[in-house]
């Protein structure tokens, strides 16, 4: 079954293009380590709860939208290798992020349905 790398990120709006590119880039090196799949989302239409949300989760600004990605990997056991390269990656690590990576919220995941 695949396993999932899912990130909820608080993007500066004005630094939409700057995300996608960075995105983009990133996705190079997720998939030569990989990955099946990478996939991107912006916020449209995200509610603010009463008790939780996305935009609490990550501390939400007036001037920011919610991304949320996910990489989808064949299995565990690939994704934690390509990480284990992907953090040795001078390239990798030295990419400048158009988002403050502290409020960014990531986990992996095992797929239970995938219909």
């Amino acid at each position: 079954m695949p396993f999932l790398d899912i990130t909820v990120i608080p993007v500066p709006t004005a630094n939409k293009a700057a995300y996608l590119q960075h995105s983009r880039e990133t996705t190079v090196h997720f998939k030569q380590a990989g990955a099946l799949k990478v996939t991107e989302c912006w916020g449209e239409d995200v509610p603010e709860g009463k008790v939780t949300d996305f935009k609490k989760a990550v501390q939400l600004k007036e001037d920011e939208t919610v991304a949320v990605g996910w990489i989808t990997w064949p299995d565990r056991a690939t994704r934690d290798k390509a990480w284990e390269v992907l953090m040795q990656d001078e390239a990798m690590m030295n990419m400048e992020m158009p988002f403050d990576g502290k409020r960014m919220i990531f986990a992996g995941f095992d797929v239970l349905i995938d219909s």
